[in-house]
C-alpha cells in the first residue's frame, strides 16, 4: 500500500501576478507500507486553474528520478507548477512496479494550490 502526503505553498518571490504568472511548489513524501517493493516508473498529473483551464503533465519518475521503495521506506521531493490565476487544484497517479512486473496506480489526492490568507 503506498500512502502520498502532499504540502503545498506559494513562492510570492518568483511569482508575477501582474503577468498572471503564480508559482507554487510542493513537496510529495510517498510512503510504502504495504510488503511488496515497488519503483515509481512515471507521474500523472491533473493541474486545473480558477479559469478551470486544465493542463495534463505525464513522464517518466519524479525530478529526474524513478525511487524503487522497499516495504517500510519512504521518498520526499519537491516540484513545482506555474498557474496563470492565483489559485488551482492538483492531483493524479504514480504508475507503480511492482517486482513480479505488475503495475498499479498510487492515487494522489486533491490537492490546492493557493495563496496564504486566499480562503477565508
Amino acid at each position: 500500500m503506498i500512502d502520498i502526503h502532499v504540502s503545498a505553498r506559494y513562492l510570492e518571490d518568483q511569482s508575477q501576478p501582474a503577468n498572471n504568472k503564480y508559482v507554487y511548489s510542493y513537496t510529495i513524501r510517498i510512503e510504502n507500507n504495504g510488503v511488496e517493493s515497488a519503483k515509481l516508473e512515471s507521474r500523472y498529473w491533473h493541474i486545473t486553474d480558477a479559469n478551470s483551464q486544465v493542463q495534463e503533465v505525464q513522464g517518466l519518475g519524479v525530478v529526474g528520478e524513478q525511487p524503487n521503495l522497499q516495504p517500510g521506506q519512504s521518498y520526499t521531493y519537491t516540484s513545482g507548477a506555474i498557474l496563470e490565476t492565483s489559485s488551482g487544484t492538483m492531483h493524479g497517479h504514480y504508475t507503480m512496479l511492482k517486482d513480479d512486473g505488475s503495475k498499479f496506480n498510487a492515487q494522489i489526492p486533491v490537492f490546492a494550490l493557493v495563496q496564504p490568507l486566499a480562503l477565508h
